[in-house]
């Protein structure tokens, strides 16, 4: 059985921390293996959220244990608690596994143990970690990344994702889809798939973006340029770049290209188009230029894609 300790203190999201206590605290009924034996480890009693959170055991047991989980904080511009601090580097230093959901990477990094290493977190907070913590190479644009002993996910369903990776390195593909299928989630993607910022609609009726959005969403399957959303924004291409830049923090056509390739999952997942007809259906022409693509954004072709959210435990 794998000990796993999770990390609490006030101030953290009960979203990650709940998350992370669902995957690895009870095994699936059809899962016929030895488990995870589950620890939540503060120095008391906590604040989580709304909720007060009464620890298992103290955090000096995280130097213990085979995998330690450090949960999201809330509030990133304070530094985290010195003790946390100590007991996640300590565990490091005794050969712990140890992962951070989210914010928890600035944990990990005030602990020092992602100097040299690349890291992630919430997009919404990229650019704090790598301006905090320079030795760290902060990479906004993955799901999670697996350094082999210390691993980082972006935030809220990259958390998940990142999860269920470790299940699927410690029980294998078939344990880690029989855990998605009871949570009615995804079984994989891959941690080098972007993690979408590109696609908050901004609020506001008066953002010059706000109806362009979901227009374009609309007709996904047409061959749409920069020029036809210039044109529909009303406005040359070059200020729709600086609105797009501005709003989304890349370029109209990458920000298109993304949507086309999330509309491409969407399809492999819930039915059985072939690969022709989904290219089509995302406006990306041909089977080849979708392929193309699809492995360059998720890592993986769509045809692997598929086996991989349909492979049966």
């Amino acid at each position: 059985m794998t000990s796993v300790a999770v990390a609490v203190t006030d101030g953290m999201l009960h979203f990650e921390l709940g998350l992370a206590c669902e995957v690895f605290g009870s095994a699936p009924d059809a899962v016929r293996v030895p488990w995870y034996d589950v620890s939540v480890c503060g120095t008391g009693p906590v604040r989580v959220g709304r909720f007060t959170l009464t620890p298992d055991r103290g955090l000096d047991h995280l130097a213990r244990a085979r995998t330690v989980i450090v949960p999201a904080l809330a509030d990133v511009d304070e530094d985290p608690p010195a003790d946390l601090v100590r007991a996640v580097r300590a565990a490091h230093a005794h050969g712990a596994r140890v992962v951070s959901l989210c914010t928890g990477a600035f944990v990990l990094a005030a602990a020092g143990i992602l100097d040299g290493l690349r890291a992630t977190t919430h997009w919404a907070h990229t650019d704090d970690l790598a301006a905090r913590y320079p030795k760290v190479t902060v990479d906004p644009d993955v799901l999670y990344i697996d350094n082999g002993s210390v691993l980082t996910s972006a935030g809220k369903a990259a958390a998940m994702d990142l999860c269920l990776h470790l299940v699927r390195l410690d029980h294998g593909p078939a344990v880690a889809n029989v855990v998605a299928r009871r949570l009615v989630v995804p079984p994989h993607r891959a941690g080098g798939q972007a993690q979408y910022v590109t696609t908050p609609v901004p609020a506001g009726d008066g953002h010059p973006l706000a109806s362009l959005l979901p227009w374009v969403m609309r007709r996904l399957d047409r061959p749409l340029t920069v020029e036809d959303l210039a044109a529909r924004a009303n406005m040359s291409s070059r200020h729709l770049a600086r609105h797009f830049h501005a709003v989304t923090g890349t370029t109209p056509l990458r920000w298109l290209l993304t949507q086309r390739i999330r509309r491409a999952q969407e399809l492999l997942e819930t039915t059985d188009d072939n690969i022709d007809t989904i290219a089509n259906a995302a406006g990306m022409g041909t089977a080849t230029t979708l392929r193309r693509h699809f492995q360059r954004t998720v890592g993986v072709p769509p045809d692997t894609y598929r086996r991989t959210f349909r492979a049966s435990p």
